[in-house]
């Protein structure tokens, strides 16, 4: 019976990811322009533009990293390995960024690479986004704006909680992602894509997207999907929903000591492996210096292999 998410459960969805798209933006961090990247081997991905776009995409770099906004045009780029090195299986890598940006390097390109080296078809999906304001300047003023401080209660049984943004509308992305997925379907004999080891990984909002395909999408046929410093609450499983590999820090501002979504998914009889690490704040993509967190790719391309998405060690 195909799965249909109930209210309460598109609310916990939600909550995660608009907590996460309001605390992104929280974020400190000098902020430079960015000319816009040759990109030869994306793809356009054919889902249509963006309503009341106020701007063209473009780039800025933080951190470092070069990162995308107003992004209307959603793309594909294929990350494949060394020819005679492909062993089938493919991932969809989607970057995070409150869904207002793209942090293309640090959670896509970086990430898509290493996948590469594995033996693993990568392709960074760049999803369209939510409109920001057009100068670089009023997009710095924007980041760094206030949030409101919740007031203190009198009452210590009572935890005091920041007011919720509006909610996201996320059907440009889910289209997007399902687009991403019939295009690897389609061109699998080209890319040495074995369809039924097709997975998705993400990070920050990439995981939040991540998990809406998993739980919204009806033409998404997921093997795997790996979730990385995504919203932790709980979620209504659906039937046969794939294995699922998390990862998460503990001084990550999205943690806050929930584990809903490892426990909706180990109550539905579900594999889950979740590896909570001690340190690695938010946004490490593959690690950051002398942080805990930095294995974590090594452990995800085991348990690929363990559950037999890779082939085995000789």
């Amino acid at each position: 019976m195909p799965y249909t998410p109930n209210n309460l459960t598109k609310t916990a969805i939600f909550a995660s990811l608009l907590v996460l798209a309001a605390s992104a933006t929280a974020q400190d961090g000098t902020i430079y322009p960015l000319e816009a990247p040759a990109e030869p081997k994306a793809i356009l991905l054919g889902t249509g533009g963006v309503d009341d776009q106020p701007a063209p995409e473009t780039w800025f770099r933080q951190w470092g990293d070069p990162m995308a906004r107003n992004i209307s045009t959603a793309t594909l780029t294929p990350f494949l390995p060394e020819p005679g090195k492909a062993n089938g299986a493919a991932v969809i890598v989607a970057p995070g960024g409150g869904f207002r940006w793209l942090s293309m390097g640090n959670e896509g390109w970086e990430v898509a690479e290493a996948l590469a080296k594995e033996g693993i078809a990568a392709f960074v999906l760049k999803y369209r986004l939510h409109p920001t304001p057009v100068s670089l300047e009023d997009f710095k003023a924007w980041m760094n704006r206030p949030f409101p401080v919740p007031a203190a209660s009198s009452d210590t049984s009572k935890v005091a909680t920041p007011p919720r943004p509006p909610q996201l509308d996320l059907s440009n992305q889910l289209e997007d992602a399902e687009a991403a997925y019939a295009m690897i379907i389609k061109r699998a004999e080209e890319w040495s894509v074995d369809t039924k080891r097709i997975g998705m990984i993400g990070f920050s909002a990439g995981a939040g997207l991540t998990m809406h395909a998993t739980l919204n999408s009806k033409t998404m046929k997921l093997a795997f999907i790996g979730p990385i410093y995504g919203g932790m609450g709980p979620v209504e499983v659906p039937e046969n929903a794939p294995p699922m590999f998390n990862v998460i820090a503990t001084d990550d501002f999205l943690f806050h000591g929930q584990f809903g979504v490892i426990e909706s998914w180990h109550k539905a009889g579900r594999p889950v492996e979740f590896h909570l690490y001690q340190n690695g704040g938010h946004g490490f993509g593959l690690g950051n210096p002398n942080r805990t967190s930095n294995r974590w790719f090594d452990a995800f391309i085991h348990w690929l292999r363990v559950n037999s998405f890779l082939p085995a060690k000789p």
